[in-house]
């Protein structure tokens, strides 16, 4: 798992169990995280909507508030 996506997840609250396992180490798991950045590449490569920056437009994209 990349470090950054493995960052994000303990800033989420992710905590491994006392024999170094976690939910997240689950393929489904790195796989909605693979998905959701790929969604968020493949905005950000189209950027076709110029009333916006890009980042805002993930962000509504998502339902993330500011």
């Amino acid at each position: 798992m990349n470090k950054r996506i493995e960052k994000l997840a303990k800033q989420a609250g992710y905590q491994v169990d006392m024999f170094g396992v976690g939910h997240w180490d689950m393929p489904e798991c790195k796989k909605f995280a693979e998905l959701i950045i790929r969604e968020c590449a493949d905005i950000a490569s189209m950027n076709q909507h110029q009333y916006e920056s890009t980042g805002v437009y993930v962000l509504k994209h998502f339902g993330v508030e500011r």
